[in-house]
């Protein structure tokens, strides 16, 4: 029992009362912390942000989620791009596991960081001025407000002519600059330049994706295929290739090679690798990637693997109530290593 009246109940009495006073104040912390992560989480969920949502409370805990965006293409079998669908249409797999859609923008409402790779060395010089405007009418149909236009003319090697910028104008002034040469072809560090571009300036409410004109032949590369390829994955970037050699592709085993090299990272990507057999063809080629950009869903799962092991993981699109349609999503992407 304490005694009010005395020294011995007072001190006694004082130490209660900083007992107490401390663990109402520990209440109160951990009250802020809770409403803190509630508000965070909240936010990030309804904004999309989440790609990386971590809140770090020093000493504590830390808390992370991996949010996966997947492009997606679907056609009809004629190829024409499919629009209209919900989110109940489609189903994700990781690795073989069923995945739960946390979102699904609608058809090309969600912006485009787009990188046009150029290709001036001498095997494209025939038909290079056809290139060059069809592909400033390509961007001034695909290209709207909240889109990024990035321009890379590559010979011997690899060269920035234009970065994230979000002017049309000035994209097409540099598209209008470009001049061929009759050097080397440096394509795989073209790629990988592009590739890492595009993941400085992406974000999970954004599509990134590479166009290049180009035979596809190298011979002036550090990088190689296999690296390249990991590289645009790693940027979650979809690949579109048009080959201007038409049917000179099939001549030779240098350029059967070429083609198959743009075939294997559009496969891998979600792409489309084209061949354009006369300069009339390269509008329609050009049309039909302006379609399907401004046609394609982008998926967003939390994925259910939350090892930061860096490894390739798998991903399968389908739409099993729709099974006649032609589905496109690149296969895959590498997980975050810490």
């Amino acid at each position: 029992m304490i005694y009010p009246g005395s020294v011995h109940g007072y001190m006694r009495m004082t130490a209660l009362i900083k007992r107490i006073s401390a663990y109402a104040c520990g209440l109160i912390l951990f009250s802020g912390i809770l409403q803190n992560l509630q508000a965070q989480w909240s936010s990030a969920r309804s904004s999309g942000d989440s790609s990386a949502f971590e809140v770090q409370i020093p000493n504590v805990i830390r808390v992370s989620t991996n949010l996966v965006t997947v492009p997606v293409s679907v056609t009809d079998a004629a190829g024409h791009p499919v629009s209209n669908l919900v989110p109940g249409d489609f189903r994700i797999e990781e690795d073989g596991d069923f995945e739960v859609l946390a979102k699904v923008a609608e058809a090309g409402q969600s912006p485009l960081n787009l990188a046009l790779l150029f290709d001036l060395s001498g095997s494209v010089n025939p038909r290079f001025e056809f290139e060059q405007q069809a592909a400033i009418r390509f961007l001034e149909k695909v290209w709207k407000p909240g889109d990024t236009v990035s321009i890379v003319s590559f010979s011997d090697q690899p060269r920035i002519r234009l970065q994230a910028s979000n002017s049309l104008p000035e994209a097409l002034r540099k598209l209008m600059g470009l001049e061929p040469s009759k050097s080397m072809t440096a394509f795989y560090d073209t790629v990988v330049l592009a590739a890492n571009m595009l993941r400085q300036s992406a974000t999970p409410e954004t599509r990134q994706s590479q166009i290049a004109l180009s035979d596809g032949e190298d011979n002036g590369s550090r990088y190689n295929l296999m690296e390249a390829a990991m590289e645009v994955q790693r940027s979650d970037t979809i690949f579109y290739s048009i080959n201007p050699a038409g049917a000179s592709v099939r001549l030779n085993e240098i350029s059967r090679k070429g083609q198959g090299n743009l075939e294997s990272l559009a496969a891998e990507t979600g792409g489309s690798a084209f061949v354009s057999d006369k300069a009339g063809d390269l509008d329609d080629i050009f049309n039909r990637i302006a379609t399907e950009l401004r046609a394609q869903y982008l998926l967003s799962y939390y994925s259910s693997n939350s090892r930061p092991d860096g490894k390739f993981r798998r991903i399968t699109v389908s739409l099993p109530r729709k099974p006649e349609l032609r589905v496109r999503a690149r296969q895959g992407y590498y997980a975050a290593r810490r």
